[in-house]
Order: structure tokens, then C-alpha cells, then sequence
């Protein structure tokens, strides 16, 4: 972009100078040139009047004494001699006669003629004088018919002035140029002393904008008191200063917007609040004082209705009076605000950042004047309802305005680091704890029995697992309630872990059924440690709603590494079918393996998995489906496929019993292919147009002809991509979430839709939202089962479902088996429910039969 060129004010005064000193010196060449012409002019006019006059005399004289042409040839040739720059011409009429008058040279002639007057001529620098001659009666010699009146003669005198006019011009032309540097010299010294005041004049206003550093500055600048020369510069400088008191008014400090910068740069909430909120408020204490001084930090959180917590965050340590001040500034603070009733508690807390710095001591008053506090009107997120700082910059009243709106920023970040803090502290909680029974859950159990195997085979020790299930459990639920069902889980699960020793794990596993790991120990020990649990379980009381006492019973089953089974699952596998078999000797005992019971145990997992290869060779694998009730509309938008096997003698084989003897064998894929391709041919027949859900085994996502296969099912069946979602879950057999990570890519890259399942199950679920493109959460049934009767559950239901719509995904609640909990899902904002209160799952996707009668009014009640 072309910039306009400018010049300082010297060179144009110079510049202008030297025009008009040459412009002046041309005009006064051409005025006194042309004056000194017509004085040339009016003087040779003169000398030629003066010349023919003498001339017209001496002839007059001549004519009266007598004369003759020669006598007056002579007397002209003496004058020319006399005059040699005047040309004298005595001209006769008979001379007359011979010239044109049309000719321009003439006309003076004849215009003296025909006048009777002396007439004159300056032409090409030539002055012609035409003086007529008129006879008289004293003309002694005239013509005989000269008149008196008439013409004599003529006296033409011409002088030729060019010279005399080339010379003058050159003398002038000379003068003229010695004189000319004068002007000059005088203009450039105006010049300088002009340009001497006004640079001293912008000086001066250089000075004063040099000292301007930041915007209060502004206020300091006083340029009327320096009056200038010129009364102009007066004017501007008023101006200038006008205009410095507006900018005071408007700008903003850049020092100013800096600083904030610099603080908010510090606001940025990072991982590290996952570990410890208050730390993280040192240190951001500490990366404050970067930036400003500050004292300390405090906020106040709402604990109840008339409880507060006072968190008090110090720089470094404080001496009592400066503690004991600080909580009587603060109290006092919150007593004049409407919020807090007149009786309030309030819990004090004092956390320092640096404890090995200088003591900080301060008086009441500087504790007062340096006190900038925010109190809301009702709490925000985490709580918090107010917070404040202790600042030296409390002095400056610009930066009391960026701190207000810094706390602004501040109170929002210490809420949200709190309330981050209690959130991942409840998730890592509940994702390795059952929050009803406080035990561990199935995820850890499943952990720690696979370490306890490998400590085991590495000691050579044995351990034992038992497997405990409740007998008749549902029908206690169903008499009393799930509330009363709850609470018999609590006192069970304590009343177990009274009878275990230290070291020993217990998990729940699920529903009604507990796990535990008694390391290093063998049948013997075992067997002690159930009967113990046992009595325990039939010493305690248990009193029903209606003061009745009920005497609760339980089947135990157990397995002994090796003894029994040398891996986990089989380990798993074998308590698990001693628990059921305690249950069919008659319950409320303990079974003891017997070597015919090892035999018989793996007999029919030899059994299931000669039924899993017929059926993946018979193709005799059925999905059954379970609806997805879209919970605004109350209409059946989804689908869950499940996987079913027929046996040979017409029943119905579940998933639990063959699910994990497929993947051991690893052939789980097959079963996968073969349901797929069978629910989409149903889903094809029934014409249905929801989506579709598929349990996707774990080991299949590692297989290379996977998605390939999963093309030609989808192509061949002519479903739509977007309507199929796989479910993915943190199940052991997925430990390379980098291989995780690239299946999922290439199944969305393919169209396909994503669920994560049983969310909040395993703290790795979040790492899936983190780094996965999930278009579903499916939340762990145990959470959605309990949360009427269990606020905790029912707040991680909450916050799972309020997690996974700011992530734009879809949430659907499993375990939905009661009215209550449909209303209770509903309320938190989950998109669909599942489970038996929807309807069970059957081999069709919509029944034409049931479809009314198994339909759920989401408003409050259910059909039939």
C-alpha cells in the first residue's frame, strides 16, 4: 500500500521560501524592466520632441530669413552628426506623395499630416516622431501654393532605443542579482527561528507523551501550563490535553489487560484436581503471585441449610491474630449478607501454600482495607456462594475493578475444582465399589483374583474362592420391598466381613451374590471361614418393617487353587457351580467339593462346548431382542440383540452359560457372525426401522477379517450402517486400547454407531468418552437399579447422564424394572430405558400379539 509522503515543516518553509524568493525576484525583473522600458520610452520620446522642436525652430528661422533646401540639408546633416542615435528626415509633400499610407511604416506620417499634430510611433524598439512643417506668411521661401495652413514639410526623426533597452535590462538583471540572497537570507533566517520555536514547542509535547507509561499517566499530563509562543500551539496543546482526559476515561491499560491475562492464564483446571483440590488451590495461590501480591485466598461453600465451610488458603503462615481477624472480617461479611440467617455455623479450615516462608502479620485495619470479597446470592457448582483475597493492589482503583471481575472468573474455577474433584473422588469410588454395601465390586474382584492366581503360582500357595448367593432373596424383596432388600444387603455384607480375616477380599458381585478370595488357604480353612459366615449370618438380626425377625439363609460354594482349576475363570466357574449345587442340596449351607463334582463340573463344560460347535455348525444360534423405550416420545426406537443357543432338547441356552467357554475356546466371533447376520434377516422381515444394538465379544475386535466380515453381513442384508450400534466394554480381554483406538476408527470410518456399556462400571469408561467417538452410554444397571431407594446412586446416575449429553451423546438406563425407576430415569434426562419393565427379551423384534399390552405409558403407569 503506497503511504502518502509528508515533510517536516522546515523543509516546507524552505521549499516555500525559495519559490516565492524566485517567483518575487521574476516579477520584480519583469515590473522594473518594464517600467525601465517605458522610461526609456517617455525619455526618447522627450529628447525627439526636444530634437524636432529644435529642428522646427531653426527651419521656422530659416524660412523667415530666407532659405534654401541645401541650407537646410546641412543645418539636418550638422543635427544628425549632433544627435547619432536620432535618424532626422526632412520629408516634402512631393516625397509624401511617393510613400503608401496603407503601409504601417507610414501611418505616423500621415496621421501627423492629416492631423495638422506632432504624432509619435514605438514599434520593434524603435521610436518614430513625425513633426509636421505648416507654412506661415512668414515664410519667405515657401511654395508659391504653400498656404498659410498648408504642409511645408515633414520632420521625421527615428530612434532606435533596442540598445540603450538591452543594456538597461542588463544593468538591471545585475543589481537585481546582487541584492537577491538578501531576501533569501532573511527568509531562511525567519525560518529558523519559526522552525527553533516550534520544534522546541513539539518538544515539549514529546516530553510529556514520553512520560506516559500507562493510562493513569494520562491524568499527569499538563500542557497549558507551559504556555508557547503561538497562540495556535496554545490551542492544540488545550486540545491535546482534552483528548488525554477522554483517553483516561476510555482506554484500557495494556499493563492493565495484561495482568488480567496473566491471571486468568492461571485459572486453566488441568488433571491435577483429580488428585487434590486444595492443592491445587496452593498452587494456583502461588502461580498468582506471579502476577499480583496476594495474601491469601478464601472461599466459603454451603455445606446445609445453616452450615458453611470457611476454606482459607494462605500464602504462607499466618500469625493467630492475622487468622483470628480474617474469620471476624469474613463473619462479618456474611452477617450483613441476605443469605445467611442470623444463626449460622460456620467450619474453619487454614491450608498454607508455603509453610517454610516469612510469618505474615497484619493489622485488622490492613486486613480490612485489603479484604476483596464476592458473595453470591445462592451457591453455584460445588457450592460455593462466596470467595475473596487479600491484596496489596486493593489500593489502586483500577485494579480493585480487574480483581472484582477476576473473582468472578475465581469463584466459578474453585467451584468447579471442587465439585471436579468430589466427582471423579465418587466415580473412582463407585467404579471400584458397590455403593449400596460399600464392598468392593466385580471389576476388582475379577482383578484381584487374576493377581491372586499369578501370586499363587509364583509362592506355590493355595487360595480359595468362595461364591455366596442369598436364598430367596426375590421373594424378600417382593414381600417388604427393594428399600427393606437394600438394607438386608447392608447387614449381610457387614456380617460377612466380621467373619473374614485380614486380608481376606470380599466383593459383591452382583444382585445378591458375594465373592470372596481367601489367599493362602486350603478346604480345611475354608470350610472354617464358611461356617463362620454362617453363624454370623444366622446370629444377626434382621427385623422386617412390621418388627418381624426374619432368619436369612445363604448357599456358599467354593473352588481351592489348584485343587479344583489353575485359571481365574474356571476358578470362577467351578465356585460358582458348588454355590448352585449347595443351593439344590438344599440351601442355606455350604457345599464341599468332592472329586466326583470336579469331573461332573468340567463333564459339562466339555458338554457346552461340543453344544457351542454344533451350534456354530448347525447355525442354530437365535437372537432374541430387548427394547429401547424412547423415553419422550414412550414409542420402541431401539433394539438389543442378544445371543441365544438351542439345545438338543428344545430349551434355550443364555449367554452366561456359554459366553465365557466361546471366548476361552476362540470362537466367540463365529456366535457373533452368525447372530448378527440372523438379527438383521429378522429385522429385515419385521420391516423395523430402529436402531440396532449388538454385543460385539471383546475378542473379536482384534481379528482382522472383523469389519470385512461385518460389510458383507450388513451389504447382503441391505440394512443402514447408522442404524447398527456396537457396544463396546471394558472387559479384560481388551488391554491395548492403542488397538482399541484404531478398531473403533476404522468402524466409524465404516458408518457404524458406538456405544460404551455398563458406564461407570470401571473408571476406564471415561477413558472411552475421552478418546472414542461415542454416540451411545449405556449406564450400569446396578447404579439405575437402586437410585430411588440410594441418592448416591441416583446422583451418579444424574452426573452420567449430565456428562454424557454435554459430550452429545444419547444415554440409555439398563436394570429399568419397576414403574418407579422408569419415572426416576426419566426425571434426570436419560434417552432410553431398558430392562423387564419394558418388556423381556424374546425372539422377535416387534410382537404383533403383546405389542399394546407390553407397552409402557412413560407418564406414570403401565398397560396390563
Amino acid at each position: 500500500m503506497n503511504s502518502k509522503r509528508t515533510s517536516s515543516i522546515k523543509t516546507f518553509l524552505l521549499n516555500i521560501s525559495i519559490f516565492f524568493s524566485a517567483l518575487g525576484f521574476i516579477l520584480i525583473f519583469i515590473a522594473a524592466n518594464h517600467a525601465y522600458q517605458n522610461s526609456i520610452k517617455q525619455s526618447s520620446f522627450e529628447s525627439a520632441e526636444q530634437i524636432a522642436k529644435t529642428t522646427f525652430d531653426t527651419i521656422s528661422q530659416l524660412t523667415q530669413r530666407g532659405w534654401d533646401t541645401q541650407d537646410i540639408q546641412a543645418f539636418i546633416q550638422k543635427q544628425q552628426q549632433r544627435y547619432k542615435n536620432y535618424t532626422i528626415s526632412l520629408l516634402f509633400p512631393k516625397q509624401l506623395t511617393e510613400l503608401t499610407p496603407d503601409d504601417q511604416d507610414n501611418k505616423v506620417l500621415f496621421d501627423a499630416i492629416a492631423l495638422g499634430q506632432t504624432q509619435s510611433r514605438f514599434q520593434n524598439s524603435t521610436l518614430t516622431f513625425a513633426w509636421p512643417l505648416i507654412a506661415d506668411s512668414n515664410c519667405i521661401n515657401c511654395p508659391q501654393d504653400a498656404d498659410p495652413g498648408k504642409l511645408v514639410a515633414l520632420v521625421k526623426i527615428d530612434h532606435d532605443v533596442s540598445q540603450i533597452i538591452s543594456d538597461a535590462q542588463d544593468n538591471l538583471l545585475t543589481n537585481l542579482l546582487y541584492i537577491a540572497p538578501f531576501p533569501l537570507f532573511l527568509a531562511l533566517f525567519v525560518i529558523a527561528y519559526i522552525n527553533r520555536r516550534i520544534n522546541k514547542s513539539v518538544q515539549a509535547l514529546e516530553n510529556s507523551i514520553d512520560q506516559i507509561h500507562k493510562v493513569s499517566d494520562l491524568s499527569n499530563m499538563n500542557l497549558q501550563s507551559d504556555q508557547q509562543s503561538f497562540s495556535e500551539l496554545n490551542q492544540i496543546y488545550g486540545k491535546v490535553e482534552k483528548l488525554s482526559e477522554k483517553l483516561h476515561d476510555l482506554a484500557v491499560d495494556k499493563d492493565l489487560l495484561k495482568f488480567e491475562i496473566q491471571l486468568l492464564e492461571k485459572f486453566v483446571i488441568t488433571s491435577e484436581v483429580v488428585r487434590d483440590w486444595r492443592e491445587y488451590v496452593n498452587l494456583l495461590l502461588i502461580e498468582i503471585n506471579e502476577v499480583m501480591h496476594v495474601y491469601n485466598l478464601f472461599s466459603i461453600f454451603k455445606v446445609d441449610d445453616e452450615m458453611f465451610a470457611l476454606e482459607v488458603f494462605w500464602l504462607r503462615p499466618p500469625s493467630e491474630n492475622t487468622k483470628r481477624w480474617l474469620n471476624e472480617k469474613v463473619e462479618q461479611t456474611l452477617g450483613d449478607h441476605p443469605l445467611f440467617r442470623e444463626q449460622f455455623s460456620m467450619e474453619v479450615k487454614h491450608h498454607i501454600a508455603n509453610s517454610d516462608g516469612e510469618i505474615i502479620s497484619m493489622k485488622m485495619e490492613e486486613i480490612q482495607l485489603q479484604t476483596k470479597s464476592l458473595v453470591l446470592d445462592k451457591p453455584k457448582i460445588g457450592g460455593i456462594v462466596g470467595i475473596g483475597v487479600n491484596s496489596e493492589t486493593n489500593n489502586d482503583s483500577t485494579r480493585q475493578l480487574v480483581t472484582s471481575s477476576i473473582l468472578s472468573t475465581l469463584i466459578n474455577v474453585v467451584g468447579s475444582v471442587k465439585a471436579i474433584y468430589k466427582y471423579t473422588q465418587d466415580l473412582e469410588y463407585y467404579a471400584t465399589r458397590d455403593p449400596l454395601t460399600n464392598l468392593h465390586n466385580q471389576r476388582i474382584f475379577w482383578e484381584m483374583l487374576d493377581y491372586e492366581v499369578i501370586r499363587a503360582q509364583r509362592h506355590e500357595d493355595k487360595f480359595t474362592v468362595l461364591m455366596i448367593d442369598m436364598d430367596n432373596f426375590k421373594s424378600l424383596n417382593d414381600n417388604f420391598g427393594h428399600g427393606f432388600g437394600d438394607k438386608a444387603l447392608q447387614v449381610i455384607s457387614q456380617a460377612i466381613r466380621n467373619a473374614l480375616r485380614s486380608g481376606d477380599f470380599l466383593a459383591r458381585y452382583g444382585g445378591d451374590e458375594f465373592a470372596i478370595i481367601l489367599p493362602e488357604s486350603d478346604i480345611e480353612q475354608a470350610q472354617v471361614i464358611a461356617t463362620r459366615i454362617l453363624e454370623n449370618i444366622h446370629s444377626m438380626d434382621l427385623l422386617t418393617p412390621d418388627g418381624e425377625m426374619i432368619d436369612a439363609g445363604m448357599s456358599i460354594g467354593m473352588a481351592i487353587y489348584p485343587d479344583h482349576a489353575i485359571t481365574s475363570r474356571d476358578l470362577f466357574m467351578f465356585a460358582d457351580n458348588m454355590m448352585y449345587k449347595a443351593k439344590s442340596s438344599g440351601k442355606n449351607r455350604t457345599y464341599i467339593p468332592r472329586d466326583e463334582d470336579i469331573i461332573e463340573v468340567f463333564r459339562d463344560m466339555n458338554e457346552k462346548s461340543v453344544m457351542i460347535n454344533k451350534a456354530i455348525k448347525e447355525r442354530s444360534v437365535i437372537p432374541y431382542f430387548q427394547p429401547l423405550l424412547e423415553l419422550e416420545s414412550g414409542e420402541i426406537r431401539a433394539i438389543e440383540v442378544l445371543c441365544r443357543i438351542k439345545m438338543p432338547d428344545g430349551g434355550i441356552m443364555g449367554a452366561h452359560e456359554f459366553i465365557e467357554i466361546a471366548e476361552k475356546m476362540g470362537i466367540i466371533h463365529n456366535l457373533d457372525f452368525i447372530m448378527l447376520e440372523k438379527a438383521l434377516e429378522q429385522a429385515q422381515t419385521e420391516n423395523y426401522q430402529g436402531y440396532i444394538f449388538v454385543n460385539i465379544s471383546p475378542r473379536s475386535l482384534v481379528l482382522s477379517e472383523f469389519i470385512p466380515e461385518i460389510n458383507r453381513i450388513v451389504t447382503q442384508t441391505r440394512i443402514a450402517r447408522d442404524r447398527i450400534v456396537f457396544e463396546i466394554t471394558e472387559r479384560d480381554t481388551v488391554k491395548n486400547m492403542t488397538l482399541l483406538k484404531k478398531f473403533v476408527i476404522n468402524l466409524k470410518s465404516e458408518g457404524f454407531k458406538l456405544a460404551v456399556d455398563d458406564f461407570g462400571s470401571g473408571f476406564s469408561s471415561f477413558h472411552y468418552l475421552k478418546h472414542f467417538p461415542i454416540d451411545f452410554v449405556k449406564i450400569d444397571g446396578e447404579f439405575v437399579a437402586n437410585m430411588v431407594n440410594n441418592p448416591k446412586d441416583h446422583a451418579v446416575v444424574r452426573c452420567i447422564s449430565n456428562l454424557a449429553h454435554e459430550l452429545n451423546a444419547l444415554t440409555i438406563a439398563e436394570y429399568v424394572e419397576s414403574q418407579e425407576v422408569l419415572d426416576a430415569v426419566k426425571s434426570v434426562g436419560i434417552t432410553y430405558a431398558q430392562g423387564y419393565h419394558v418388556r423381556h427379551p424374546t425372539p422377535y423384534i416387534l410382537d404383533p400379539v403383546h405389542s399394546i399390552e407390553s407397552s409402557v405409558n412413560v407418564q406414570g403407569t403401565a398397560s396390563a
